[in-house]
């Protein structure tokens, strides 16, 4: 079942909103949280938000791609929804098996759509668009789930990418 934007801002805030003394991956200070792990944990939500991410793809569109942790649950559900291949980024290499960046198939050329649970300043994202250039793939477009609007998208389209949120801190009510 579809949801409309309103009550999907609302399904995230009832599950992931937290308040309190928070910091974020950019170092920067928070009095609230957004707890991707939360949302990205439900059924109804995941699946919504499969549907919208798979919905930014355009017709050149090869790959979908999350980085780990929070973006691999997102690319899943948006690969299931859209049909097109996923792979995963990784944050850092590991010493075992392939010792790959990139977990899944990548070829070179491919346009990628590269999906970011909560972008801030873009930091995280941008590392993993980094990987993926450096893999031989092009990226079509960034989309956030959420943008808390703290320079992330300033800093993405800086660094000449496309950048898209399905939603923002004020489609939360935040």
């Amino acid at each position: 079942m579809n949801m409309d934007t309103p009550t999907l801002a609302k399904r995230i805030r009832q599950v992931a909103y937290l308040e309190g003394d928070f910091t974020l991956r950019s170092g920067r200070k928070s009095h609230y949280y957004l707890d991707k792990y939360r949302f990205e944990t439900e059924p109804d939500i995941l699946a919504e938000l499969g549907r919208r991410l798979a919905a930014c793809r355009s017709a050149a569109t090869k790959r979908l791609a999350g980085a780990e942790l929070g973006g691999v649950s997102l690319a899943a559900a948006a690969s299931l929804a859209s049909g097109i291949p996923f792979f995963i980024v990784r944050n850092s290499r590991k010493d075992y098996g392939t010792g790959q960046l990139i977990e899944g198939r990548l070829e070179r050329g491919d346009m990628v759509l590269l999906v970011e649970d909560i972008a801030t300043t873009g930091g995280q994202v941008l590392e993993a668009a980094k990987v993926v250039t450096g893999a031989g793939g092009r990226v079509e477009k960034i989309v956030a789930v959420i943008d808390r609007q703290e320079g992330a998208r300033e800093n993405i389209e800086k660094s000449g990418y496309r950048f898209e949120a399905l939603l923002t801190r004020q489609d939360l009510g935040l």
